[in-house]
């Protein structure tokens, strides 16, 4: 496979043939008008300019200044990345991309970039959605992107705690594989699983695709090694500790702007064996919200808890209801889940729901043979995993609620390549996400959708909003919004960024966040400013100047450039 340089994932893996047609048929049904494709161009016709900086003897050979390994290492993945590519519009490029091989080779990195002023981008698989790996910044003579892929083993796995010391460059899938024979699995599938790595989720505290319980990448930490200018941080192994503010806490979140992360010993959980879920309709969408909350709250702690808005339902699960559907999933490595399932899927018909089919089977073997897994390593038994192909073929499981879930769960894998084939016709496909407490999210919904539709209005003329539920916590949900509109080529960006600021307005103004799990990068630097108490800001920014005194770590991201 190949990774596509302008765009998400593997090149050979990009929408086409019967797919594209669908898509585009769907798409013009929805929103008609005219869609011309236009294709990336090639990086030789880029025109980068040369490398400022040329690294030191003792540290050439970890060094690449190809163009397309700079290209590729230019932006990140969300939409507004993805359409600069396709206009050759790279302005911020690394000088150098650097593959260290060990710590010593990062600290010897950061040593010389420290002394020299050179700005250093740590970098994981690249899958920001934020601005957090573009170098959109100036004031430093050269910029290196810290790439660190090699460093992608599991190095030791403690079975009695039931942990492992891991190296962050190790990509989702490769990790899952290494902890495989040992009948264990981290359980932390976002959808960029297939394209991300251990120490970029721990640098944005990511967020995994199970609704409840152990989600955010916070969770499974139990101690953490993180290389700084100022020396390295290694905390103690605990399963819980009262001894002063968390040093893990203070680099988880930290978006490689204080140090390196390089290794964590992560908690580890048993491979899940059992599994059953059903897809629940309704007719009313502030009683699926209602039946939502009532399972959040139960203390059942669905894997999956995902409810879907009347136009996701439609665009994306290709089922017509008036109010939603919830995907309920529920999985365990140790005793049977269906009467969870039974008591959850009560519990929405006491709101009015009724599940697709009958929700009783328990899970038996799948294609490969594992019980409860699929292929790629991930859940199969809900929309949780994203290895790539595998979750959507799992052929031995039990009922998962029918269609709508097996379709939403078959586009969900699909979205990200999807999102760039609508970006290459003009079309504006784009998400974004929050948190709020229960209490706030009728007036933030309205709000949100509100202003999304008011800002299509303004630029495209006409579009469609969608919302689903990706998290729930008994105190609140993680509403995540898309957008589908149509754009004028060569202005998609600056359309995109009024709705994504009308959108962050609306957030900020109703008491949610800027970011549930995508992170601040830059691009959400302005909002976050305003969400973040003054006293915390001043002691982030006291911490940077002491673990990053010359200021080379990701500049312009949390914290403004000196």
């Amino acid at each position: 496979m190949t990774r596509s340089w302008w765009g998400w994932g593997n090149a050979q893996d990009a929408v086409s043939g019967a797919e594209l047609r669908m898509l585009l048929s769907r798409v013009r049904a929805l929103i008609p008008g005219e869609l011309t494709e236009h294709r990336p161009p090639a990086v030789a016709a880029l025109g980068l300019r040369a490398p400022r900086v040329s690294a030191p003897a003792s540290l050439a050979a970890l060094c690449s200044a190809e163009p397309a390994d700079r290209a590729a290492h230019a932006h990140g993945k969300a939409f507004r990345d993805v359409v600069r590519n396709l206009h050759g519009e790279l302005r911020h490029v690394p000088d150098l991309v650097v593959r260290p091989r060990d710590e010593r080779d990062v600290t010897d990195l950061m040593d010389w970039c420290s002394r020299e002023g050179i700005a250093v981008i740590p970098y994981g698989g690249g899958s920001s959605v934020v601005g957090g790996v573009e170098p959109r910044f100036d004031g430093h003579p050269a910029v290196v992107t810290l790439d660190l892929e090699r460093l992608d083993r599991v190095l030791e796995i403690d079975r009695t705690s039931r942990a492992a010391r891991i190296q962050a460059g190790v990509f989702g899938p490769r990790l899952e594989a290494q902890l495989r024979p040992h009948g264990l699995t981290l359980r932390h599938f976002p959808q960029s699983f297939e394209f991300s790595t251990l120490g970029g989720w721990l640098a944005t505290r990511a967020g995994g695709h199970y609704a409840t319980l152990y989600t955010h990448i916070d969770d499974m930490v139990e101690s953490m090694r993180v290389v700084t200018p100022s020396g390295v941080s290694a905390s103690r192994r605990l399963p819980g500790s009262g001894a002063g503010p968390s040093p893990d806490r203070l680099f988880l979140g930290s978006e490689g702007t204080l140090g390196v992360i390089t290794e964590a010993w992560m908690r580890l959980q048993e491979r899940p064996r059992r599994r059953a879920g059903a897809s629940v309709r309704f007719d009313d969408y502030a009683a699926a919200v209602a039946a939502t909350r009532a399972i959040a709250q139960s203390g059942l702690h669905p894997a999956n808890c995902r409810l879907l808005d009347a136009a996701e339902s439609l665009i994306n699960a290709g089922v017509s209801v008036g109010g939603g559907v919830l995907v309920l999933a529920f999985e365990s490595a140790d005793h049977p889940v269906r009467r969870s399932l039974e008591r959850a899927v009560e519990l929405c018909r006491d709101h009015g729901g009724e599940p697709f089919a009958d929700p009783a089977g328990e899970p038996g073997r799948n294609s490969g043979g594992e019980p409860g897994m699929n292929d790629g390593g991930e859940p199969a038994g809900d929309s949780a995993g994203n290895s790539g192909r595998g979750s959507a073929r799992n052929s031995g499981e039990g009922r998962s609620g029918g269609s709508a879930t097996e379709t939403w769960r078959s586009s969900f894998l699909r979205m990200p390549y999807q999102r760039d084939a609508l970006a290459r016709h003009s079309m504006i496909a784009e998400t974004f996400e929050t948190a709020c407490t229960w209490d706030r999210f009728e007036a933030l919904h309205r709000a949100v959708t509100g202003a999304a539709r008011q800002a299509i209005r303004e630029v495209t003329g006409t579009g469609v909003v969608t919302c689903r539920f990706t998290h729930v916590y008994p105190d609140g949900p993680a509403p995540y919004f898309g957008v589908y509109a149509p754009g004028r080529w060569g202005s998609t960006v600056a359309q995109w960024d009024h709705i994504k600021a009308a959108v962050s307005e609306a957030i900020e103004a109703h008491g949610g966040t800027i970011t549930h799990h995508h992170a601040v990068g830059r691009d959400h630097r302005p909002w976050y400013d305003r969400q973040r108490p003054d006293p915390f800001a001043a002691a982030l920014s006291a911490a940077k100047a002491a673990l990053d005194p010359a200021g080379v770590l990701n500049p312009g991201v949390l914290l403004p450039v000196p």
